[in-house]
């Protein structure tokens, strides 16, 4: 990726002459060049803390797990072999950091009842979703309880699979796919009376 001579970011401009392109940005925050680390910021700040909300649902509270997530990638850059794509490496630091926002704070509880679990079916209906913009679609997502958002972001979102998520949450695979169905049968819940409200506007 081609920089500018000049970038800014916050109020700050930075010089972007010695950089090329990403991976002379990467070698420069292996370095601590703080100029690197501004750019790497601005690169990814805001596509980053938009994973934050997705899992805190709280704009201050994203904004902190943003900070300390660069805090951990610039600690942890060193470790970036260069295999696979960089923007996968950073997204997963992001998304374990707010997995230890939600641990931490005990925000994640999940209560699966077993005879419900041996009854629960696939019955979710994507039509629906097709009528949503991504910003609604979004909005649904997040009035999802956070142990059901959590698991459907890991797994719908992110493309981790139940015994990856089972791992990551310290949960039974069989929770995880539970928690999957069931924050399914609510998003689709949350959706149609969303597209209903809507019609009736219109109406």
């Amino acid at each position: 990726m081609e920089m500018s001579l000049t970038q800014v970011v916050g109020e700050k401009i930075i010089d972007c002459s010695r950089f090329a392109d990403e991976r002379d940005i990467i070698a420069g925050c292996r370095k601590r060049d703080p100029r690197a680390q501004r750019l790497l910021y601005s690169m990814y700040a805001s596509k980053m803390l938009g994973i934050c909300k997705r899992y805190a649902c709280d704009t201050e509270i994203a904004q902190d797990i943003l900070q300390d997530g660069f805090i951990k990638v610039f600690d942890k850059i060193s470790t970036y072999t260069g295999e696979g794509a960089f923007a996968g490496w950073i997204r997963r630091i992001f998304v374990n950091t707010s997995l230890e926002y939600l641990r931490k704070n005990s925000c994640m509880k999940f209560f699966v009842p077993v005879d419900e679990c041996l009854n629960l079916e696939d019955d979710f209906n994507v039509s629906a979703l097709s009528k949503l913009n991504t910003d609604d679609l979004l909005a649904c997502i997040e009035e999802l309880p956070v142990g059901y958002r959590t698991i459907f972001n890991l797994y719908a979102i992110e493309g981790y699979s139940h015994t990856e998520i089972a791992e990551m949450l310290r949960i039974k695979e069989s929770t995880s796919q539970s928690q999957l169905l069931r924050a399914k049968r609510l998003l689709q819940k949350n959706v149609q009376s969303l597209i209903g409200k809507e019609y009736a506007r219109q109406g």
